[in-house]
């Protein structure tokens, strides 16, 4: 299973359930990456999404806590292990767990790739990933240096140790 995420210098991800930047380069990379796959987010972040609605031409699992909510949209589950059963029919490395901070830190151990767009700035943030760095996961892969907006980052994938 995948994880994606953007993160600052200080593996914040967002603020006031926004992202801290939005960065086209980054948001064609999420696109490439997830398109035709499958992605679990939880409620505040797919709200978050364009008009509030699942991402085309994926399959959207989305987890809620709430007994009462549901949708025909998306596939709802409320626990991690029903998240686990309905992902269990796919291959594991279409899999992208795709926040908010609740969901990655649920699903961290169970992901064995990180795509991890790092951004070159720290931005006030009160949401944050785990530091993969300190936590002794691997890079095995980084893109060059791109820059948009007056913002330098790079992508990086990294493994479990």
């Amino acid at each position: 299973m995948n994880a994606i995420v953007a993160v600052d210098k200080n593996w914040g991800i967002g603020k006031d359930n926004d992202l801290l930047v939005s960065l086209p380069g980054d948001l064609k990379y999420y696109k490439e990456k997830t398109t035709g796959n499958v992605i679990v987010v939880g409620r505040k972040t797919l709200e978050s999404f364009p008009g509030g609605r699942p991402l085309p031409n994926r399959v959207n699992i989305v987890m809620s806590r709430d007994p009462e909510y549901s949708r025909d949209d998306c596939i709802v589950c409320r626990t991690k292990d029903e998240v686990l059963e309905k992902i269990a029919d796919y291959d594991e490395e279409k899999v992208f767990i795709c926040g908010g901070a609740h969901i990655y830190n649920l699903f961290l151990e169970d992901c064995d790739r990180f795509y991890v767009t790092k951004i070159d700035e720290a931005f006030e943030a009160d949401t944050f990933f785990p530091d993969l760095d300190e936590l002794g996961y691997t890079v095995d892969w980084e893109s060059e240096v791109m820059s948009e907006k007056g913002i330098q980052y790079r992508f990086m994938r990294y493994v479990k140790p």
